[in-house]
């Protein structure tokens, strides 16, 4: 699959850097679509609204993508904590980057990472079967078994 070993949401990373630093008079809260609700009231689609419906995809692929056991995992798991330093340092230190799209988008990030290590480590667990067919032998039996048991003692009582 195509997919193993790419972090998704580098995508919408990259989608908002080109955005704010090739084309800088692009507003992410620019109209790109109004639409006329039954309600009567009218709902405007932002370049920011779309950019976040799209990650929110792109974060369920990526969960999804946890779900198998092997060695890529790591390598997802690896990329995506990579991903996510970098938009925490680009959040932290560069001011296109301080606004609430990017901010979600580094929310998302952190909940890929988060939950990619909480899914696999469940899913690993559930593959993980203990068998055992055969009593346990007698040497490996506990110790309080193999023990002869003391003669009760007479207490001393001081008087």
């Amino acid at each position: 699959m195509f997919l193993i070993g790419f972090p998704l949401l580098l995508v919408p990373f990259a989608i908002y850097n080109i955005i704010a630093f090739l084309m800088p008079g692009l507003s992410w809260a620019g109209a790109l679509a109004t639409i006329h609700m039954m309600s009567g009231a009218d709902w405007t689609m932002t370049g920011g609204d779309v950019l976040i419906a799209i990650s929110i995809l792109l974060l369920f692929v990526e969960m999804m993508k946890v779900a198998r056991i092997g060695k890529r995992n790591l390598v997802d798991h690896g990329l995506a904590i990579l991903v996510f330093l970098a938009m925490l340092a680009e959040f932290l230190l560069v001011k296109q980057a301080a606004s609430a799209i990017f901010f979600l988008l580094l929310t998302m990030s952190f909940f890929d990472v988060l939950g990619g290590f909480t899914l696999s480590l469940r899913s690993a667990r559930r593959h993980v079967m203990i068998e055992s067919h055969e009593p346990v032998p007698e040497s490996v039996a506990p110790v309080a078994e193999r023990m002869e048991p003391v003669p009760p003692s007479v207490e001393h009582i001081p008087s």
